[in-house]
């Protein structure tokens, strides 16, 4: 099948299949005597595992330690946990980082008055030089509020 079946059965791009063997993270497809790209339903298979793998946002390099370690029929289910399990960590890690965000941003539009007044501390947060002291950048309380909105 052409590059472009393969795309559609595969739910990964033409433009990311040629992507990923540029990097070498798949196989050169074989061509046809014309030079077109020619691809069999393992190579479907193989960019559907990569999809599912991007999906749970596995990186390239993980990716293709999971691409190996699937090929690898003597492979120990305990180095496909490892990898699940540190993405695991890295996600939470970024939830807590995202949440922190979402905390400070709401904590923030909360202290603002929203008014005709020009005075507003989401302003004032980010015009601080280097965004402030983290600590206080990600858990501002009440009484830092007021003393940034100063009036």
């Amino acid at each position: 099948m052409n590059i472009g079946d393969a795309a559609a059965r595969s739910g990964v791009s033409a433009k990311m299949i040629r992507y990923y063997e540029q990097i070498g993270l798949i196989p050169a497809a074989a061509r046809t005597a014309s030079g077109y790209r020619d691809y069999a339903p393992d190579d479907v298979h193989m960019l559907r595992f990569i999809a599912r793998a991007r999906d749970l946002g596995f990186s390239i390099a993980e990716i293709t330690e999971l691409l190996d370690l699937w090929r690898n029929k003597d492979r120990r289910s305990a180095d496909v946990k490892a990898l699940a399990q540190a993405r695991v960590r890295d996600l939470r890690h970024k939830i807590a980082h995202l949440q922190d965000m979402a905390d400070t941003l709401e904590d923030l539009a909360n202290a603002c008055a929203g008014n005709e007044r020009p005075g507003c501390p989401i302003l004032q947060q980010l015009e601080t030089p280097e965004g402030g002291d983290n600590k206080v950048t990600r858990k501002l309380s009440e009484k830092g509020f007021k003393a940034r909105i100063g009036s």
